[in-house]
C-alpha cells in the first residue's frame, strides 16, 4: 500500500509539472495556427450554459427602469431629465459623460459648447433632481510596467465638466472586459465588474454601486462587506421594450440573447411624448444610457458580448448595451443573488486529489487487468469530464456558486499521457539497474 500510495505520489507530481510545461507553451504561443479556436473556447464558460438554458425565468424587476439617451444634445437629456424628475424616481443615473473629449475646449473639437444654453439647462436639471449620479472613469495617467489588463493599475480620474458634476454624485462605469477595450466600439466580453477602487486614500464606488446605495443603503453595505475586489456579475436579463407597435423589434432584441427580458425600458421618442404609465418612473432607479439611436438599431456602440449570448462560442455579435449591464448589477446587488467563487487554493487542493485518486485507480488497473487498461483508462477520464461539467453546472444552477475546476479537468486529461512516459523512464530506469531487459520487467 506504502509502494503504491508513493508510486502515485510520484506520477500525481509529475502530471503537474507537465501542466506547467503545457502552460509555458501556450504563453510563447507556439500554436497560433489554431488562435481562432483557442478564443472561441475561451469565451466560453460550462456556466453559459446555466445562464441562458437553465436556470427559470425571472420576472421583471420593477425598481429598475432604462432610458434611451439615443443621439440627443444636452439640451434633450435636460428635457428627459426634466420628465422624469416631476415622477419622484428615487435615484436617477445617467451613463454619459459630459466633457469635450481629449480635453480640448473649443467649438470646432467640442461643438456641444456652442449650445450655452442647452448646457445651463442641464446643469440646471441636474441640481434640481438633486438625486443624479454621473458616471466616471477610472485612468492610467502616470506611466507603469504593469500589464494593463490587471485591475490595479488606475491612478485618476474623469469626470464630466464641473457645471454638471458639482450638483451630482459619481461612479465610475469601468467594466472589466476581455480582451481589454480601449474604444467604445471594440470586441467586449464582459462577466464581472470592480465594486471600488482606491484612487490615493479614497474609496470610489462603481456607477451601479453608487445607485444601489442611493436605493437601499443597507444591502448595498452588505454587499460591500463581502470585500471582493472583482464580482462576477449575476445577470438576469436583457430589457423589456414597453410598445405594442415594436413588436418586431422586440423579436429582433432577442435574436443574440438566450435569456428573458427583465428590465422595462423606454425609448427617445416613447419619453418625450409621454408614452408611459404615470407611475413608471416614481419611487425608482431610473438609468438613462445609450440604446441604439433607437429601438432596434444594429450597433456595436456601447454594446458587450455576455454569458447571455445565444452563440456559446466564436460569437458574432454582442448582445446586451453597457447602461443594461448596470441595471443587471443593480438587479444582483439589490436582490443579494450574488456569484460566489472557490478559493484558489480550494481549486488547487481539488485537482490534486482528483489527480492522485485517478493516478491510483490508472496504477491497479495497469495491475489488474492490463489488457483492458487502454479502455478502461479512456472510459474513466470521460466519466470525469461529464460528472465534473454536471457538477459545476448544477452548483452554479442550484447555489449560483461558481466552481472552477478547470485545472482539475486539465489534471485528469494528462493522467493519461503522464502515466505512459512515467511508466517508460520507470522501466527504463529498472532495467539500467537490474541489467534486464524491459520485456521481462513488463511482464
Amino acid at each position: 500500500m506504502k509502494k503504491l500510495s508513493l508510486q502515485g505520489l510520484a506520477i500525481t507530481v509529475f502530471v503537474f509539472v507537465m501542466m506547467a510545461g503545457v502552460s509555458k507553451i501556450a504563453d510563447l504561443n507556439l500554436v497560433s495556427a489554431f488562435d481562432g479556436m483557442s478564443q472561441a473556447f475561451k469565451e466560453f464558460e460550462i456556466t453559459d450554459i446555466v445562464f441562458s438554458k437553465l436556470r427559470e425565468t425571472p420576472l421583471v424587476d420593477q425598481r429598475i427602469v432604462v432610458v434611451n439617451l439615443g443621439n440627443i444634445s444636452r439640451r434633450e437629456v435636460a428635457q428627459q431629465i426634466n420628465i422624469i424628475r416631476k415622477y419622484k424616481p428615487k435615484v436617477i443615473g445617467i451613463d454619459s459623460y459630459f466633457d469635450c473629449e481629449g480635453g480640448l475646449r473649443d467649438s470646432i473639437n467640442c461643438p456641444q459648447l456652442l449650445d450655452t444654453l442647452g448646457n445651463l439647462l442641464l446643469a440646471y436639471e441636474i441640481q434640481e433632481a438633486g438625486n443624479v449620479v454621473l458616471v466616471s472613469k477610472l485612468l492610467q495617467k502616470t506611466k507603469t510596467d504593469l500589464d494593463e489588463s490587471l485591475i490595479d493599475f488606475y491612478d485618476s480620474l474623469e469626470y464630466s465638466d464641473s457645471i454638471f458634476s458639482t450638483n451630482a454624485k459619481h461612479g465610475f462605469a469601468n467594466l472589466v472586459t476581455n480582451p481589454p477595450a480601449v474604444h467604445q466600439d471594440d470586441v467586449k466580453q464582459c462577466r464581472s465588474f470592480i465594486p471600488r477602487y482606491k484612487v490615493g486614500s479614497e474609496d470610489h464606488y462603481a456607477f451601479a454601486v453608487q445607485l444601489c446605495m442611493a436605493y437601499d443603503s443597507a444591502k448595498t453595505m452588505r454587499f460591500l462587506a463581502r470585500n471582493k475586489e472583482e464580482e462576477i456579475i449575476n445577470y438576469r436579463g436583457n430589457i423589456e421594450i414597453q410598445d405594442i407597435r415594436l413588436k418586431s423589434v422586440r423579436e429582433k432584441d432577442t435574436e443574440t440573447t438566450n435569456y428573458p427580458l427583465s428590465f422595462y425600458s423606454i425609448d427617445v421618442d416613447q419619453l418625450a411624448n409621454g408614452e408611459f404609465f404615470q407611475d413608471f418612473f416614481k419611487d425608482k432607479i431610473v438609468i438613462i444610457g445609450f440604446l441604439g439611436s433607437y429601438f432596434g438599431e444594429f450597433t456595436w456602440s456601447d454594446k458587450y458580448f455576455t454569458p447571455l449570448n445565444k452563440k456559446a462560442a466564436g460569437r458574432a455579435n454582442p448582445d446586451m448595451f453597457g447602461v443594461v449591464v448596470h441595471a443587471n448589477i443593480v438587479a444582483m446587488i439589490l436582490n443579494e443573488d450574488y456569484v460566489d467563487e472557490l478559493p484558489g487554493w480550494v481549486q488547487i487542493g481539488i485537482a490534486i486529489v482528483v489527480c492522485f485518486l485517478t493516478v491510483i485507480s490508472f496504477i491497479l488497473i495497469d495491475k489488474g487487468l492490463p489488457m483492458w487498461f487502454d479502455t478502461l483508462s479512456v472510459t474513466i477520464q470521460v466519466i470525469q469530464i461529464i460528472v465534473t461539467s454536471a457538477i459545476i453546472v448544477f452548483a452554479f444552477k442550484w447555489s449560483s456558486m461558481k466552481l472552477d475546476l478547470s485545472l482539475s479537468l486539465a489534471a485528469s486529461a494528462l493522467v493519461g499521457p503522464a502515466y505512459d512516459i512515467y511508466k517508460g523512464f520507470e522501466n527504463q530506469i529498472t532495467a539500467w539497474l537490474t541489467k534486464k531487459p524491459k520485456e521481462v520487467l513488463n511482464e
